[in-house]
C-alpha cells in the first residue's frame, strides 16, 4: 500500500468543485442524491491522488445553506433559527464529512493510505468592501411582499423581488481577504494530508476590535480557492464545472472553445463580456488572480480532472511570459525567492520530486500570513437601487464607524 510520503512528494493542486458535484439539475437534494454525487466526485479525486498530485479540496455549498435557511423559516416557531454564518459552518461539516468519508473509501480501494481531513474554515473580509452597500446574492426561501416588508422593518435585512416568484433576502458577496485557519491548513498539506477546507468560500467573518465576528454574506468559492491556492503555495488551481472548457460567444453560432490562453488574452475576453458574472465570470477571475501570482490554472469538467492536469483537457490559463511573472513572497522563516520563479508545467505530476525538495520549494513560494483586515464591524446590507430596500443600512454603517 502506498504511504503518506508519496502524497508529500507530488505537486500541489487546489481543486474547486462546482455545485454539480454535489447536486445535479432537477434533483431535490435528498441525502441519497448528495451522497451518490459526492461519492462519484471523490472517485475522480482519488484518481488524481493516484496520479501523484497532492490535493487540497474546496467546494460549493449554495443549495445546502439555502435548505438550512428554509428549514429555519419553516421551524422558527418550534426551534430557534441559526444565523447565516452558522448555517455556512454547518454545511461545511455536512459536505466535508461526506467528502472525507467517500474519498477515504476510494483511496483505500486504490491501496493508498493518504489521510483525509476537513477543516471548518473562516474567511475574513474587509468590512468596508463596497459589496456591503450593494447586496446582490439571493439566499433562503421566497416570501410574500407583506412578509418581506415586515422582515425589512423588524430585522433590518435587505430583500429583493423576483418577478413572479416572490421576495428573497439578498446578502453581500465581499472579496475574500484572509483565511483564518491558514496556518493549520498549511501544516496539514505539508504533512501529506488531503485537506478539505474553505467550503462555500469559507464562513464569512470580520474583525471587530481584534475579535472575529460572523456576518451574513456569501464569499465566492472560486475566489476563495484562488486565495487558498496562493496561500498554500500550490502549483496549480483546478476549477471543475459541468462544461469541458471555457467558451467565448457561448450559446451562439460563433461559440468557440478556448484551449490554452494567456492571462492577458483571458482578461481581454472578460472585458468584452464573454463570461457571465453569476457563472463563468468568477471562475475566470479566480484563475487570473492565481496565474498573476505565479501559478497555472485550468477550468475543466470534473470527469476530465486527471487529463486536464496532464495538459490534455480543459482550458489552461498561462502566464503571459516567464519574465513578467511576479515572484511569490517568502514564507515564515524561508529565504525569499528560492524557487519562486521556477516555471511550472501543467502536464507534469511531479511524482518524481523528492520530499525535501518539494518542501523547500513550497516554503519559498508560500506567502507570509497576511495581516488582519483593518476596520470594525461591517454592515450586512445596503442600498442596491430601487429593487433592494434595507431600512437599517444607515444605522449599521453608523455603528461600524
Amino acid at each position: 500500500m502506498a504511504t503518506r510520503r508519496s502524497q508529500k512528494r507530488g505537486k500541489t493542486v487546489v481543486v474547486a468543485l462546482g455545485g454539480n458535484a454535489i447536486l445535479q439539475p432537477g434533483q431535490v437534494g435528498t441525502f441519497e442524491e448528495q451522497l451518490f454525487n459526492i461519492d462519484a466526485a471523490m472517485r475522480r479525486i482519488a484518481d488524481l491522488v493516484k496520479a501523484g498530485w497532492r490535493v487540497v479540496l474546496t467546494h460549493g455549498n449554495g443549495p445546502q445553506v439555502g435548505n438550512l435557511l428554509i428549514q429555519n423559516a419553516l421551524a422558527a416557531k418550534t426551534v430557534a433559527p441559526m444565523p447565516m454564518d452558522v448555517c455556512g459552518a454547518m454545511s461545511q461539516g455536512q459536505i466535508g464529512y461526506l467528502a472525507a468519508q467517500t474519498l477515504t473509501n476510494h483511496l483505500r480501494a486504490r491501496r493508498l493510505d493518504t489521510p483525509v481531513t476537513c477543516v471548518v474554515t473562516q474567511v475574513a473580509v474587509d468590512p468596508r468592501d463596497p459589496a456591503f452597500d450593494n447586496p446582490t446574492k439571493p439566499v433562503g426561501p421566497f416570501y410574500s411582499e407583506a412578509e418581506a416588508r415586515r422582515m425589512m422593518l423588524e430585522e433590518g435585512v435587505a430583500m429583493r423581488e423576483d418577478a413572479g416568484r416572490g421576495w428573497r433576502r439578498v446578502v453581500p458577496s465581499p472579496d475574500p481577504k484572509e483565511i483564518v485557519e491558514i496556518d493549520s491548513i498549511r501544516d496539514l498539506v505539508d504533512d501529506g494530508v488531503i485537506t478539505i477546507c474553505c467550503g462555500g468560500g469559507g464562513v464569512p467573518v470580520v474583525r471587530s476590535r481584534g475579535a472575529l465576528r460572523g456576518i451574513a454574506a456569501v464569499i465566492d468559492k472560486d475566489l476563495a480557492a484562488a486565495l487558498l491556492a496562493r496561500e498554500v503555495g500550490a502549483d496549480a488551481l483546478a476549477i471543475l464545472t459541468d462544461v469541458p472548457k471555457v467558451y467565448v460567444n457561448y450559446n451562439t453560432p460563433e461559440q468557440r472553445a478556448l484551449d490554452r490562453v494567456t492571462a492577458s488574452e483571458m482578461r481581454a475576453y472578460a472585458a468584452e463580456g464573454h463570461f457571465k458574472a453569476g457563472s463563468m465570470g468568477p471562475k475566470v477571475e479566480a484563475c487570473l488572480r492565481f496565474v498573476e501570482s505565479g501559478g497555472q490554472a485550468v477550468i475543466a469538467s470534473l470527469t476530465e480532472v486527471v487529463p486536464a492536469l496532464a495538459g490534455e483537457a480543459g482550458t489552461h490559463i498561462l502566464p503571459d511570459a516567464a519574465g513578467a511573472r511576479r515572484p511569490r513572497r517568502a514564507a515564515r522563516g524561508a529565504a525569499a525567492g528560492t524557487g519562486a520563479g521556477k516555471t511550472k508545467q501543467a502536464a507534469a505530476t511531479g511524482s518524481d520530486r523528492a520530499g525535501d525538495e518539494a518542501g523547500a520549494a513550497k516554503a519559498a513560494r508560500r506567502p507570509k500570513k497576511k495581516a488582519p483586515a483593518a476596520g470594525g464591524a461591517g454592515a450586512e446590507g445596503g442600498d442596491a437601487g430601487a429593487e433592494v430596500i434595507d431600512m437599517a443600512a444607515a444605522r449599521r454603517r453608523a455603528a461600524a464607524e
